[in-house]
């Protein structure tokens, strides 16, 4: 593999597999509105957070973490304007205090922040416009949940960055099966050990943490009760749980895949509890992550982060590619994996994040393990069968193009039926 690439890939896994803490949506809201308390100074009157609808539609169901059991926009943007830290990123409000929280919901109820739709902008965007007196401050956060793109302070503009490309991000344009394969293949474990261990630590933790308490509607602990303990049932259970975990407000970080928490565990846990079945070495693990993770990307970089289609589909038929790597698949059986996967449970839709995306993480990962089957057996969903193409990457191509164009109109109706429209 050439060095460039071989760069950008592992550019690709340090910039996109970061900590972050809860949902991702409402933790961008509270890093946004850090960053605007950071700039303005002091603690503000007012707040005013505009959001694209995907943004909105991501924050409604979910508990803020660390904000005593709130849901919602507001909350989000009140605590990280508290008592966030936006040095921490996506972790922004791992070090609040029950004073922050508190004071949080003292300020909710007075009514001090509003959230408005704003329309016209990408799927990925927060503004947060903060007030205090005569001064003020704004900051707008879009392209990537981290990424601050726009500064003001007092109407003034103080930093810009537009374009979807963040320093240091690395490209995904040059992403594809092939390469991708190659590389998890060759890579040298020493330039990725630091980024695959650390989602191991963290998205098993979590996984352990919603196997083991109460958290949302326990559908990882359902389906062990249901399926029993064969390594198809676990790796279901393991991934499901650390999204009913996440979902309902657990505090715990999680290594993010694609902007996605939820996507991050189930590239992860699936994978793990093969590898522990199959009794293979930590190194062919870290390789298979290595390929489940990019594979995710490349997915996703053909659907947008934000959408109405389920990102956990792209994850769970990575995270069954990976599954296949374990077992030495060759290219084909992976791109077969791949078709058989997304051929399968392409439609899911997104409609915001709640306790019923674990549900869909558990399908998608099931989902994911059936077509590896098929595709080991030479077994695939004809090509030129709806939109199965000739090739696997075209046919990649072809569920981008749904999830990004075609379901533009199903995302609007969601969202409208999500706010009462």
């Amino acid at each position: 593999m050439d060095k460039t690439t071989y760069d950008n890939f592992v550019t690709l896994l340090k910039g996109d597999l970061v900590p972050a803490m809860g949902c991702t949506e409402p933790i961008a809201i509270a890093f946004a509105a850090a960053k605007a308390r950071e700039v303005l100074g002091q603690i503000p009157e007012r707040m005013v957070i505009l959001c694209s609808g995907n943004i909105i539609k991501n924050v409604k169901g979910v508990v803020v973490p660390n904000s005593g059991g709130l849901k919602g926009v507001e909350v989000a943007a009140i605590l990280g304007a508290i008592g966030g830290n936006p040095a921490l990123g996506l972790e922004v409000i791992s070090q609040v205090s029950q004073e922050d929280a508190d004071k949080t919901r003292e300020l909710y109820e007075k009514g001090i922040c509003i959230c408005e739709l704003k329309e016209g902008e990408e799927n990925l965007f927060i503004r947060a416009e903060l007030i205090a007196g005569d001064e003020t401050a704004a900051v707008e956060v879009s392209h990537r949940h981290d990424h601050v793109s726009r500064v003001e302070k007092n109407c003034r503009l103080v930093f810009k960055q537009l374009g979807g490309s963040v320093n240091g991000s690395g490209s995904k344009s040059s992403l594809n099966i092939k390469d991708i394969l190659q590389f998890a293949n060759e890579v040298d474990l020493n330039d990725v050990r630091e980024i695959i261990g650390r989602q191991i630590k963290y998205n098993s933790a979590i996984s352990d943490e919603g196997l083991t308490n109460n958290w949302g509607a326990q559908v990882g602990k359902t389906a062990l009760l249901l399926g029993g303990s064969d390594p198809r049932t676990r790796a279901r259970a393991a991934a499901a749980a650390g999204s009913d975990a996440r979902m309902s407000g657990c505090a715990l970080p999680v290594v993010i895949n694609s902007g996605s928490g939820n996507q991050g565990i189930t590239c992860t846990m699936p994978v793990l509890i093969y590898a522990e079945e199959i009794g293979v070495s930590e190194d062919v693990l870290y390789r298979a992550l290595v390929l489940t993770n990019l594979l995710s990307l490349h997915q996703k970089r053909y659907v947008g982060s934000l959408s109405a289609y389920c990102g956990a589909v792209s994850a769970g038929a990575a995270a069954a590619c990976g599954i296949a790597y374990l077992n030495g698949a060759d290219y084909d059986v992976i791109g077969k994996t791949l078709i058989n996967s997304l051929g399968n449970v392409g439609g899911i839709i997104c409609d915001g994040a709640k306790a019923s995306c674990a549900a869909k993480i558990s399908t998608s990962v099931d989902a994911g393990i059936v077509g590896y089957e098929m595709a080991k057996r030479d077994l695939s969903f004809p090509f030129g069968e709806g939109i199965m193409e000739k090739d696997y990457e075209q046919t990649i191509m072809n569920i981008g193009r749904v999830g990004r164009q075609g379901m533009k109109s199903t995302d609007i109706e969601i969202l409208n039926i999500m706010i009462g429209k």
